[in-house]
């Protein structure tokens, strides 16, 4: 497993990120665990996840995601200082109005939260989950940067972010001298690329923000699973979400195909493989985040580590996703 730079931080972060989100979702405890030691034993160091993962799930209060990854350090005496562990803060918590957002009251609560879920003193990695258009940014910045100094938080990120949000970010920081914006998670895959490479890859590469990409498989559409002309697996996102179903269309099942194609020219290697493989043969980003849900999928993603495309691969595949 390759090691990366977090943006310009001295942070190493393996080249593939654990994402949690469906812990306590479509994957329970113990699978999670055999999961996340998988991940371990294979070299991942690097571990997503957010306070509100699986909030949306009948019956669950969020934070369970964290709570599976606080119990599973602990019962499997990971060491803490070989971990990057990453979760993020802005999802409605309760139906509490002040248990959301990224006020410097909703920040200072939720972090502690978090870390007693997590059992651990610090998160590595915390990240603004999405834009809060109700609090000015220094406001954010200031309550990061004072959890910073007392050792809580080490590095700073968010997700979700426009390009100029991200630049205001930057800006605040500097014009207030707080805690810097060094990571940014934006959803980006082969079908999904003007919104991030329009302005936000510019701004990554000047100011090197590292990148974590989120659903690199487009929901599951990069794998395989959905063929053209046939019926949608039973159980899947692609059954009820809207947004895999937008890529059944002409210009994704010829994707696919290309994705396969390649894959057999270069030993076997799956359709999700090589999509993950466009990204790691990307210097700008620094970690796709992998969510696999049970073992089959985690072995299938796994196998994308130290995977690297040609300079011609890579131009095809470019070229069959180009946008306008």
């Amino acid at each position: 497993m390759d090691m990366r730079k977090l943006g310009r931080t001295g942070l190493m972060v393996s080249e593939l990120c654990m994402g949690t989100m469906q812990f306590g979702w479509t994957a329970d405890e113990p699978t999670s665990h055999e999961v996340l030691t998988a991940g371990w034993e294979a070299g991942i160091n690097f571990i997503d996840t957010a306070n509100v993962y699986s909030r949306w799930v009948a019956g669950n209060p969020g934070g369970v995601a964290e709570t599976y990854i606080g119990n599973w350090m602990t019962k499997n005496n990971i060491p803490r200082d070989r971990l990057v562990l990453a979760t993020k803060v802005r999802g409605q918590m309760s139906d509490d109005p002040l248990d959301q957002g990224l006020s410097r009251r909703h920040i200072l609560q939720a972090v502690e939260d978090s870390l007693r879920r997590l059992q651990t003193d610090h998160i590595d990695l915390y990240q603004a989950h999405s834009p809060d258009d109700k609090t000015p940014i220094d406001e954010t910045l200031r309550a990061m940067d004072d959890l910073v100094r007392q050792g809580k938080v080490l590095y700073v990120g968010v997700s979700n972010f426009k390009a100029w949000q991200l630049m205001e970010a930057l800006w605040a920081s500097d014009s207030h001298n707080t805690v810097r914006v060094d990571c940014i998670q934006p959803r980006y895959h082969l079908l999904h690329r003007a919104e991030f490479e329009r302005e936000l890859a510019t701004v990554c590469r000047k100011y090197e923000v590292g990148v974590i990409p989120y659903s690199p498989l487009a929901g599951g559409f990069l794998t395989g699973k959905y063929r053209r002309g046939q019926d949608i697996p039973e159980n899947s996102r692609g059954k009820t979400s809207q947004t895999v179903q937008g890529y059944m269309n002409d210009r994704g099942w010829a994707v696919v195909d290309l994705l396969e194609s390649m894959g057999r020219e270069k030993g076997g290697k799956s359709i999700s493989q090589m999509a993950l493989a466009w990204q790691l043969s990307d210097p700008l980003i620094t970690s796709p985040i992998i969510g696999p849900k049970d073992m089959e999928q985690f072995n299938d993603n796994i196998g994308a580590a130290g995977l690297r495309l040609s300079p011609e691969e890579k131009t095809a595949l470019d070229t069959a996703t180009k946008w306008d």
